[in-house]
């Protein structure tokens, strides 16, 4: 038995495709290689920001042999098309005349010998390659081959030895265009810390050697280490780490050799909200969180570096706190600015926000969703009418503020702190707030009165809406979030045990769109 080693080594691969690529690249390797007979006992496909590689273990070194039957013309057809029947056989091939339902016709049986597995290798393994299904691909050079990234080299070794694979694809070099991509058992480390080229024999050679030249070559591995690395820091100064898997693998994608160091955010900036704090952190930089003791978020982050550098991450630190500065800057411009109108000033700008073409404005869909929420109250219990009306009409009026603009994930959280600001009552800022939830089977479900309310009655007023002009999910696309409205009502009345008639409510609810 023998092992196979891939690697296609290329320009920054997007950190959302890194994952998605090594189980497509395993699938269709491993598919190819059982279609071809070559059964083996493992395939493992990994990924890192500049690399993709695939071991196949357990190969055999050659396809067994295999007997297969073709069935001819019948042994009265014309004697043109036996002759050519006969010619379309390999040579030593056995002839016989069976009998059948149909007449009696000629079979041939045909003994195929196996190749050598090397000899059938690279075309088994160039075309996975060529149709790994990529959201979006480039060309580079003069080619017409595609791939996610320019390609700059190829690692293809079966059993010790080169196997002769080539792309046909080309690479700009010394201005120069036409240079061929071959298979080869050559690659390079980590690009600052370790450019020089690598020979390797094998998987386990492979995997040592870009050890030592500073590239982790397995995610899980890295996100092992970053999460590890980011706790131990957060723990030396009494912190704890915000949990961010969806940041961690994300973070993971974007390092060969993770260095995990931390910052600190300028007072300055500790009185803006702190899930604009976090946001900012997450969305611009990559940042992890770190929360004190009280469960706020404290003044410190934490950052993954690719490389290591002579004073122990301090410039990168440095260079990190100078950058997060002017971020939040911006933050704190948005949160100043934001304040200075209050919210309820705001609602006059939602008849320039179209809701849908063939259902009006915000402004129309608001007026619609506090109709609704106060007929909704009347069967949730300690429902206040005049608070959900109140909280309806304030639901939409953070799309307008500049950091709603700038984070579009905070509508709703930045509304319930505006109208705080403005005076509003908690139960009216938390409706605010909440009438988006659920958002998924993982979301909290509200179940404040007021938030249930106006939470249930803007979910229907969509539902409606978009069943009224006809667009309906369908088995593939819902891109209205139809189904996910309809799940967020039935939690809301079944979480909050309510006897909701759903039939009175929708017959109140279709006139509405007809006054428009």
């Amino acid at each position: 038995m023998a092992e196979l080693l891939l690697e296609i080594l290329s320009e920054e691969i997007p950190a959302r495709m890194q994952v998605r690529a090594a189980q497509d690249l395993e699938r269709l390797v491993g598919d190819g290689l059982k279609e071809a007979g070559l059964e083996f006992h493992r395939a493992e496909a990994f990924v890192t920001p500049r690399r993709l590689a695939l071991v196949v273990d357990g190969l055999p070194e050659k396809q067994p042999d295999v007997i297969e039957e073709r069935r001819g013309p019948r042994v009265d057809a014309p004697d043109k098309a036996i002759d050519g029947f006969k010619g379309s056989l390999p040579e030593g091939t056995v002839i016989e005349e069976r009998d059948t339902d149909k007449g009696t016709f000629l079979f041939a049986i045909v003994n195929k010998r196996g190749e050598e597995t090397a000899s059938i290798l690279a075309e088994l393994v160039a075309m996975p390659v060529w149709s790994l299904p990529w959201p979006k691909s480039m060309r580079w050079g003069v080619n017409t081959f595609r791939w996610v990234r320019p390609i700059t080299s190829i690692v293809s070794i079966f059993d010790g030895a080169t196997i002769p694979l080539q792309l046909e694809t080309f690479l700009e070099k010394d201005n120069r265009f036409g240079v061929d991509i071959v298979g080869s058992n050559t690659t390079v480390g980590h690009r600052f810390l370790a450019p020089d080229p690598i020979t390797v024999v094998n998987f386990d050679d492979y995997v040592h050697k870009l050890r030592a030249a500073k590239v982790v070559l397995d995610h899980q591995e890295r996100c092992q280490i970053i999460g590890s690395a980011a706790m131990t820091l957060a723990e030396k100064v009494g912190l704890t780490l915000k949990e961010d898997h969806g940041l961690l693998h994300e973070v993971a994608g974007l390092v060969e050799w993770p260095v995990v160091l931390m910052g600190t955010i300028d007072e300055a900036f500790m009185d803006v909200p702190e899930e604009v704090l976090i946001t900012s952190m997450r969305s611009h930089q990559k940042y992890f969180s770190c929360i004190d003791a009280d469960g706020k978020l404290a003044n410190r982050f934490i950052m993954v570096a690719n490389t290591e550098t002579e004073d122990g991450g301090a410039s990168i630190v440095a260079g990190n706190e100078r950058v997060l500065r002017a971020r939040l800057s911006d933050a704190k411009f948005f949160w100043d600015q934001d304040r200075a109108s209050s919210l309820a000033s705001r609602a006059p700008a939602l008849k320039d926000r179209i809701f849908h073409a063939k259902l009006g404005s915000l402004d129309a869909k608001v007026d619609r969703v506090q109709a609704l929420a106060a007929d909704i109250a009347s069967f949730v219990p300690n429902a206040d009418k005049d608070k959900v009306r109140s909280a309806a009409r304030l639901s939409k009026c953070d799309l307008s503020t500049g950091m709603v603009g700038e984070f579009p994930e905070l509508q709703g959280i930045m509304g319930r702190y505006y109208a705080l600001y403005d005076g509003e009552s908690e139960e009216v800022a938390d409706a605010i707030a909440e009438h988006y939830s659920p958002l998924g089977p993982d979301d909290a479900c509200p179940t404040k009165p007021t938030s249930v309310a106006l939470s249930i009655a803007d979910k229907l007023d969509s539902l409606v809406g978009f069943f009224i002009i006809d667009e309906k999910p369908t088995g593939s696309k819902d891109p209205f979030a139809l189904r996910r409205s309809a799940l967020g009502i039935i939690r809301l009345i079944l979480e909050n045990d309510l006897r909701l008639p759903l039939r009175k409510v929708l017959n109140r609810e279709i006139p509405l769109f007809r006054r428009q």
